[in-house]
């Protein structure tokens, strides 16, 4: 779905088609995994999802950008969190700060009104990953996480936190635990099948709400799609 160009060395630019492309097939496949979001749990809101994949290089970032948007445009307050302190990518994409972020907030430095960012995009804010710790983990298990995760639910409709890729770290099957759900992000062609499978039975062990996957990188044929949204209109 998306392809990435490196920048300076340190990461890979991340496109967000669901700003910049606004009659795209792709806007409208977001748009899709929003209202399949919204349906799975009709009686009780998921206001805190986490994203995830099995191995690094999947697209979990960009996805997680993505849908925080189509979620601000269906008129959500929105916050995306970075919590991949090992390797955060959020500030990049919106060409934010990283500190003061997160890291932040779980040492009581700063509030969340304090490392909050805001966006050109109404209606989404951000908490980028402040300095990289030396013990990510014990950080996300701690109760100062359990405390901010509180106070966000209270603060905003939707929370979309970005976390490390779980056959990596311990980090999201940590986090995965303290979310309403989970969603595996899956790299067509590349991502090896035991992997996916390794990443699922992680998963259920931390006793998470795994939503489903989504797959990345899947090449639609033009005679697949029905309908021309190139040419529809508002």
């Amino acid at each position: 779905m998306f392809k990435k160009k490196k920048k300076d060395g340190r990461t890979a630019s991340r496109k967000l088609v669901t700003r910049d492309a606004p009659k795209s097939i792709t806007l409208e496949q977001f748009r899709m995994i929003r209202e399949n979001i919204n349906f799975l749990s009709p009686d009780k809101k998921l206001k805190t999802l986490l994203f995830t994949s099995s191995s690094s290089g999947e697209g979990k970032s960009t996805l997680a950008a993505n849908v925080a948007i189509v979620f601000a445009q269906a008129g959500k307050r929105v916050l995306l969190v970075d919590a991949d302190m090992r390797k955060p990518t959020v500030h990049y994409t919106f060409k934010s700060t990283t500190s003061p972020g997160l890291s932040y907030l779980l040492t009581r430095q700063r509030g969340l009104d304090e490392v909050v960012k805001r966006t050109q995009i109404k209606g989404l804010e951000l908490v980028t990953c402040g300095k990289m710790p030396i013990n990510p983990a014990e950080l996300l298990s701690s109760k100062a996480m359990d405390d901010l995760i509180t106070e966000m639910k209270a603060k905003y409709d939707v929370i979309i936190i970005d976390a490390p890729p779980i056959l990596l770290v311990a980090d999201a099957q940590i986090l995965s635990n303290k979310c309403d759900g989970t969603i595996l992000v899956v790299s067509s062609g590349t991502t090896e099948k035991n992997s996916v499978i390794r990443a699922k039975g992680l998963l259920e062990n931390s006793k998470a709400n795994v939503l489903g996957v989504i797959l990345n990188n899947y090449k639609i044929e033009k005679g697949d799609y029905y309908y021309n949204y190139e040419g529809a209109k508002e």
